[in-house]
């Protein structure tokens, strides 16, 4: 199977025609975010504030990454598990337009429900692989929250980023 060629934005359309097994190779701007990076969202999605960036039509990559090497945009960048932003995932998924999301390991049912709702889809990275991966990275831009370091909010730039739709739009898992 070859793999699908996507570019950020995704419109709901090609989110809702992507099957649990798809290999993808993703180009365009995503986003990084972890838990405490969910968080603050959160509560500024609460307190009726902007948010840093626009996430609608946007992919969020669940990565901490590891400081750039001389002449590279970023250093290690491999996916963090994802479990820790399930807290999080429904409300940015409701009221954001986010998407996808870029992480490993299975997503609780409500964050599936919401993708469900919402038109989302859960990519899985490769797991180990940080440093291959950073090489699909040709740009890495702090955008918001910089006294998180790694954690931080970070616009990266990629070029056929490897990944495989693990949980897509209809709920169908790649981890049952």
């Amino acid at each position: 199977m070859s793999a699908k060629k996507l570019t950020t934005p995704l419109a709901e359309s090609t989110v809702r025609s992507l099957k649990a097994g798809d290999q993808v190779l993703l180009s365009g701007v995503i986003w990084t975010g972890r838990d405490q990076a969910h968080k603050r969202l959160v509560a500024l999605l609460d307190a009726n504030k902007e948010l840093p960036c626009d996430l609608h039509g946007q992919v969020i990559y669940f990565v901490g990454p590891c400081p750039a090497p001389p002449g590279r945009p970023i250093g290690s960048a491999g996916p963090t598990t994802s479990y820790r932003m399930d807290a999080y995932s429904p409300r940015i998924l409701a009221k954001c337009g986010l998407r996808g999301m870029i992480g490993k390991g299975a997503r609780t049912a409500p964050v599936v429900e919401a993708m469900k709702k919402y038109g989302a889809v859960y990519f899985a990275a490769t797991g180990g692989a940080g440093a291959l991966i950073a090489q699909c990275i040709k740009k890495c831009e702090l955008i918001a929250f910089p006294d998180l370091g790694p954690e931080a909010i970070y616009r990266l730039t990629v070029e056929d980023f490897p990944l495989v739709v693990a949980t897509d739009a209809n709920g169908k898992t790649l981890y049952r």
